[in-house]
């Protein structure tokens, strides 16, 4: 595993106690005026718009009502923002446990969906307090890549029927293999006016984008496409018809039936909800820190998610999670800190309090269209473009992975993602042989000869130009720490200088950790330059985009010192 010196700057290592401080109180403690309110009470306005229709139709594809995925918002998200370890995170029912869902409801029907629930947040709190949130980081790259992208295909499959308009026989499968056929059957009964619908909302969501980003384009298109089908009266399924409306208030917290039989049959759901919830939310937080600049506290993430989970279960929602979409939205929105995530689910409950009547009006096919926008939007083609170049051993991590995802289970793909990674790892470290001879390493008891550094006093005292030397293989293992070290590091100096010359070997995980610095450095106007990289750590570098004017590759750490201080004066 990499180890990492820091020579001109040191990186504060938080207490334990601030391991597990909500974010509300940290943003609180900083000094809270009325002009931070001011900005997250627009954020929370704008999440809020987004959220809504995002919420029903996520509830639905997951075989719960529209008013579960609201109260999941709402509930939950409130209680992922008041105690969440993220400043920025928002809260919610996720596309990605929809598959998860489905298939708890069909299995142990909704009353074993909700103490699944339960249990899960219980798991996750117990999680969060173990401090076992680091080694969820330990995941490769390419596995989030692929099972992410194998949720986005089921989830647009669980909209065909929805944005056809078909009429099944019988029940829908919930597996892809055994769903598709049934589809196909009944394919020659869709309905025209509910593909217009699907494909309308769509069009209007993508135009609008493209347009003008700054428009609630979802929530636009739902409301054009359902006052066209109030106005033509189409015979299109909606949520009256479907569901009989939303209520127009909270329900009464209760607890779901509990034995132990029924712990034991849901307990499995329970692990998954789990294991989906740690890697979503801490991604989701992740994001977060990439476009602010700032860290989050995954323990005590993953304690607030818990806590948002049970709460949740405890008003008839579903699980709940950090999602990514909408938290990106909140940043971009202008939000200052936890309270634009409180003052989301607050409006949430605002407009289910008055605007409730008008929900049964919403097609479903409206709401497909949503999903199916929100499935391709989750497909990071980017990075499966990149990582199918970049070696043999990512692409089939990402293969079998994504794979695994669609045709066998999500929990199954990321264990055996894992595992694969694992293997080629070790495989990878048994070709790195031939590169460490080339490579100078010095052991700690080793004594000083002609091939070592001379030690230059000026590198550690320079106060705006910092150091920062890798040993070892950069891997996925070590990828979190390494890149939570260099993010601390940069906050306070003009350039980084990163020297790699005793590492043998970097993999897509490290790599993209050198990416989000870069890309996060750029926006600070900070420098960063690599040293010491060998051929086949710049061909791997380069393939994530980390090459110029991004970054600068040096020969050495005395040359990019030089040239460095010349420029920053």
């Amino acid at each position: 595993m990499s180890t990492g010196t820091a020579i001109g700057g040191r990186a504060q290592e938080p207490g334990f106690g601030d391991l597990f401080t909500p974010k509300l109180v940290t943003v609180l403690r900083e000094g809270y005026r009325l002009s931070h309110l001011r900005a997250d009470a627009i954020a929370g306005l704008t999440v809020a718009i987004v959220a809504l229709p995002l919420s029903m139709a996520i509830a639905i594809a997951s075989g719960a009502t529209p008013a579960q995925g609201l109260y999941t918002a709402i509930v939950g998200g409130f209680f992922v923002s008041l105690l969440g370890g993220s400043r920025f995170q928002i809260g919610g029912p996720a596309g990605a446990f929809i598959v998860l869902v489905a298939a708890t409801v069909m299995a142990h029907g909704m009353d074993g969906l909700i103490l699944a629930t339960l249990l899960s947040g219980l798991l996750l709190t117990a999680v969060g307090f173990l401090r076992l949130g680091t080694y969820i980081k330990f995941i490769p790259y390419p596995v989030t890549v692929g099972f992410t992208a194998g949720i986005a295909v089921i989830i647009f499959a669980s909209q065909i029927r929805d944005m056809l308009g078909l009429s099944l026989t019988g029940p829908e499968p919930g597996p892809l293999l055994e769903k598709l056929p049934v589809l196909w059957a009944a394919l020659p009964g869709f309905d025209p006016a509910t593909v217009a619908l699907a494909l309308a909302t769509i069009l209007l969501i993508v135009g609008l984008k493209r347009w003008r980003a700054s428009l609630p384009e979802m929530l636009i298109a739902i409301a054009a496409t359902s006052l066209a089908a109030w106005a033509l009266d189409l015979e299109v399924a909606t949520i009256g018809t479907q569901f009989g409306g939303i209520p127009s208030a909270l329900p009464m917290p209760t607890l779901p039936e509990i034995t132990l039989d029924r712990v034991v049959a849901v307990l499995p759901s329970a692990f998954a909800f789990t294991l989906l919830g740690s890697i979503e939310s801490l991604l989701s937080a992740v994001v977060a820190d990439g476009m602010t600049g700032r860290r989050h506290r995954s323990n005590c993430e993953l304690v607030a998610q818990g806590v948002a989970n049970v709460a949740s279960a405890l008003f008839s929602g579903i699980c709940v999670t950090g999602t990514i979409a909408r938290t990106a939205t909140n940043v971009r929105s202008g939000a200052h800190g936890p309270v634009a995530g409180m003052l989301h689910a607050v409006f949430l409950l605002a407009f289910m309090l008055v605007a409730a009547p008008l929900a049964s009006y919403i097609p479903l096919a409206a709401l497909a269209g949503v999903l199916a926008v929100v499935a391709w939007n989750m497909i990071e083609k980017h990075a499966i473009a990149m990582l199918m170049r970049a070696s043999w051993g990512d692409a089939a991590v990402l293969s079998v992975t994504f794979g695994l995802t669609i045709f066998r289970d999500l929990t199954e793909a990321i264990i055996v993602g894992f595992a694969l990674g694992s293997v080629i790892f070790i495989h990878r470290m048994s070709q790195v042989a031939a590169v460490a001879t080339h490579v100078p390493f010095v052991r700690e008891d080793e004594a000083d000869d002609a091939n070592r550094t001379p030690y230059e006093e000026t590198a550690a005292t320079d106060p705006s130009i910092v150091v920062y030397r890798i040993s070892g293989v950069f891997f996925f293992g070590a990828a979190a720490s390494i890149g939570s070290v260099l993010d601390r590091i940069s906050d306070a100096h003009r350039a980084l200088i990163i020297d790699f010359s005793g590492v043998p070997l970097v993999d897509a995980t490290a790599a993209n950790t050198i990416e989000v610095l870069a890309h996060k450095a750029a926006r600070r106007d900070i420098r960063i330059v690599l040293t010491g990289t060998s051929r086949p750590i710049r061909h791997e570098l380069f393939l994530h985009g980390i090459k110029p004017p991004l970054v600068r590759y040096e020969r050495s750490i005395d040359v990019a010192l030089a040239k460095l201080r010349r420029e920053i004066g």
